[in-house]
C-alpha cells in the first residue's frame, strides 16, 4: 500500500546567510532581499526529490505555490494541494497547513527550512507523525535535521520500506541574540524522525569552558599566529576557538560572524559574501580559518553561510585551516560540509588536518 507524504517548504529559509544576517525569522527576510539574497529552498527541495528513489511508492500532499507545489511539478507526481496562501507566507501558514495535512492522514511530513521552521512544525504536529527535516536555514542546529538533501532523500526511502522512528531534539535558538553575536539555545521539544542515525546530524553543543579547553584554545591560537603570512588575507569563521586566535592577535572578533585579518590588522568585520569577495580583489593569497561545530562537526554549511561555494572555491581546499579543541573533537566521528553545492562538497571531502594544540595536529575525515 502506498504511503502518503506531506511537503511544506519555508520559501525564505536560509536567505539571510550569504548576506550576513544570520537568519530570516520575522521580517528579516525583507532585509535579506534588499541586500540581494536569493531563495535557497527551491533548489534544496528539487535536489531532495531528484534523489528519492521510491517516488512510485507514495502519494504526495503539498502546500500550495512557493511553499511546496511549485518545486515538484517536474516530477510527475499526482499531487494533492492543501491549504491556500494570500500574500507573504508566515509561520502561521506553516502551522495551519501542517495541521491540515495531519488531519488528512499523512504518514510522513517532509519540511524544508531551518530551526525556526522546525519549531513551527513541532507546534503544529508534535509527535503525531514522523518528519524528515531538510536543512535549508541559516541556523540548522537541531538534531532532527538530515546532514544534507541527499541524506534526507535516503531517510524518505528508508521510511517507505519500513524503518522505525525515534525522537530527536528541536532547539529554540534566540535569533535576536544570534544576530547580536550571542548563541542562546534551549530545548524546545521533540519530533519523530526515521531511525537512521547515519543520516542525522547531532544537535549543537555548547562551547567548552573548562580549563583544559581554554588551554587548548590558547595553544592553538599561539601556533596559528606563528604561521600567519604577512601578504595573505585570513577569513576568521565563527566560534570561540577562532575567537581565541583573534584575541591573541589583539583584535576584536565577531563571535558568530566572519571577520578578516591581514598584516596583523582587522580589515573586515561581520562580513557577508559580497564584502568577502571585495576583499579578494586586494589579496591574492587567501585562507579560511574555521572550527567544527560541537555536536555535529560541521565546518561549512551551518551558521556560516557567508562562506558560499564561490568564496570557498576562490580560497581553495588547501587553504582551509581547521582548528579545534581536543575535548570537542574526541566526541566527533567525522567532520561535515553542506555548502549547497554537491560537487564542492565532494571536493572538500576526504581527510584534512586539524590543529588542536601548539604544533599538535591530527587528521579527520570530512564527509560531504
Amino acid at each position: 500500500m502506498k504511503r502518503t507524504i506531506g511537503l511544506i517548504v519555508n520559501p525564505v529559509a536560509g536567505m539571510g546567510g550569504t548576506v550576513g544576517l544570520k537568519g530570516t525569522d520575522g521580517d528579516s527576510y525583507k532585509r535579506a532581499a534588499e541586500l540581494g539574497a536569493k531563495p535557497v529552498t527551491p533548489l534544496r527541495t528539487k535536489d531532495l526529490f531528484e534523489h528519492i528513489q521510491k517516488k512510485e511508492s507514495f502519494n504526495l500532499i503539498t502546500a500550495p505555490g512557493k511553499m511546496g507545489e511549485s518545486y515538484v511539478s517536474d516530477f510527475n507526481f499526482a499531487t494533492t494541494v492543501v491549504g491556500s496562501l494570500t500574500g507573504e507566507t508566515s509561520a502561521r501558514d506553516t502551522k495551519r497547513i501542517a495541521e491540515e495535512m495531519v488531519s488528512k492522514g499523512i504518514d510522513l511530513l517532509i519540511f524544508v527550512g531551518g530551526d525556526g521552521t522546525a519549531r513551527d512544525i513541532y507546534d503544529a504536529v508534535g509527535l503525531k507523525v514522523p518528519v524528515v527535516a531538510v536543512p535549508s536555514g541559516v541556523k540548522v542546529f537541531s538534531a532532527v535535521f538530515a546532514f544534507n538533501t541527499r541524506a534526507a532523500a535516503e531517510m524518505v526511502d528508508e521510511f517507505i520500506v519500513g524503518t522505525g522512528v525515534v525522537e530527536q531534539e528541536v532547539l529554540d535558538i534566540d535569533e535576536a541574540a544570534f544576530r547580536d553575536n550571542r548563541l542562546a539555545a534551549k530545548l524546545y521539544g521533540y519530533l519523530l524522525v526515521p531511525d537512521v542515525k547515519k543520516y542525522l546530524q547531532g544537535a549543537k553543543e555548547c562551547s567548552e569552558v573548562n580549563a583544559s579547553a581554554v588551554k587548548s584554545k590558547e595553544e592553538v591560537a599561539r601556533y596559528i599566529l606563528e604561521q600567519i603570512e604577512d601578504d595573505a588575507l585570513y577569513l576568521l569563521g565563527p566560534g570561540t576557538t577562532v575567537k581565541a586566535i583573534a584575541t591573541a592577535a589583539g583584535i576584536p572578533k565577531t563571535l558568530l560572524g566572519v571577520d578578516a585579518l591581514a598584516k596583523g590588522q582587522l580589515v573586515g568585520t561581520d562580513l557577508n559574501e559580497r564584502a568577502i569577495l571585495s576583499l579578494f580583489n586586494r589579496f591574492e593569497k587567501r585562507y579560511i580559518i574555521v572550527t567544527p561545530i560541537g555536536g555535529n562537526g560541521f565546518i561549512f554549511g551551518r551558521g556560516s553561510k557567508q562562506f558560499t561555494p564561490e568564496v570557498i572555491r576562490l580560497v581553495g581546499r588547501e587553504n582551509v585551516i581547521i582548528v579545534g579543541t581536543r575535548d570537542k573533537l574526541v566526541n566527533l566521528e567525522s567532520l561535515h560540509v553542506d555548502t549547497g553545492d554537491y560537487h564542492l562538497d565532494q571536493m572538500l571531502a576526504g581527510y584534512m588536518q586539524v590543529t588542536v594544540g601548539y604544533k599538535e595536529t591530527f587528521k579527520m575525515e570530512v564527509k560531504g
